[in-house]
């Protein structure tokens, strides 16, 4: 078993490890909350890493990874468990069929025993698990409903879920949670206070450079260096939705697929479409205004 980190730098490096550049606010959140066993909250603007979070310390870690994506509507058969009802109706009916239906409370703990149940990614996550506690993933969080939320009170506040047939089931080593918001709308203050926060936003242009070298080390220094001027000056301009890290990524790798080594105004509007999302975002930047924005990340440059 891979041990936790044991200092903010640590973390830090665990992180860098597996191409994760993480500022140091980050680290401390999160070693904060391996050393306390707290869930993490993380909010933030889609693209900006929050989910990847969970993947880099599933990978550095050793830990398995149980992910829920949450959406709307999402209920306890598909986030925690169900009953295998086919299964019972057929044990039901072998009981039937071979004259037991009388002793009536043994047939039913034995209908409403584990051996029926369906185990879904929270209770999965109460389970033991070769390497250790897993890492529990709860993405999305804001899709869901309020009354999802308060299911989650006690499984963020006392690692346990309680089944009506069978009891409580407690984990005994709680798992390493992770939870995400795009902040569609607002997360109730009961499931905060119950977990550590951290807001992750746009990094820095260094901070951003250094991502794309880690994650794209394909792309020439020329290129990543105007990538990301172009994406930090793109984000100050009035769009539907500013590209976050994921798509800087995906821009650059398009880049280096179409064999670029820096950028000019035909090529930025032919692959706009790998970093703007929305047409309408796209069109405002067609033309002059990413003569524009090059113009603006020459001068920088040169500066």
């Amino acid at each position: 078993m891979i041990a936790l980190p044991d200092s903010i730098d640590a973390t830090q490096a665990l992180l860098q490890s597996q191409g994760y550049v993480a500022d140091r606010s980050l680290a401390t959140v999160l070693f904060l909350a391996l050393r306390m066993k707290r869930p993490l909250l993380l909010e933030g603007e889609a693209g900006t890493g929050k989910t990847e979070i969970a993947k880099v310390l599933s990978a550095a870690l050793g830990r398995k990874l149980i992910r829920l994506q949450c959406y709307e509507g999402l209920d306890l058969a598909s986030a925690v468990y169900e009953w295998n009802y086919a299964g019972q109706m057929m044990a039901i009916r072998l009981a039937e069929a071979g004259g037991v239906t009388g002793d009536r409370e043994r047939l039913e703990a034995d209908i409403f025993s584990e051996k029926y149940l369906v185990k879904r990614p929270l209770l999965q996550a109460l389970e033991p698990q070769e390497g250790g506690a897993p890492i529990l993933l709860i993405d999305e969080l804001d899709r869901t409903d309020e009354a999802f939320e308060a299911f989650l009170l006690e499984v963020l506040a006392d690692a346990q879920v309680t089944i009506p047939e069978l009891g409580t089931i407690k984990a005994a080593e709680p798992p390493i949670v992770i939870l995400t918001s795009n902040r569609t709308r607002e997360i109730h203050d009961a499931l905060k206070r119950r977990c550590l926060y951290h807001w992750v936003g746009y990094p820095d242009a260094a901070r951003e450079l250094a991502i794309l070298k880690a994650r794209a080390p394909g792309a020439p220094a020329k290129l990543a260096k105007q990538v990301v001027s172009f994406v930090q000056a793109i984000r100050k301009e009035e769009l539907f939705k500013a590209p976050g890290v994921a798509e800087t990524l995906d821009w650059a790798s398009a880049l280096v697929e179409l064999d670029a080594v820096a950028l000019d105004p035909a090529l930025v509007s032919d692959t706009l479409g790998a970093l703007l999302k929305y047409q309408d975002d796209i069109q405002a930047m067609q033309g002059s205004k990413v003569k524009e924005l090059l113009d603006q990340v020459k001068a920088e440059a040169r500066g």
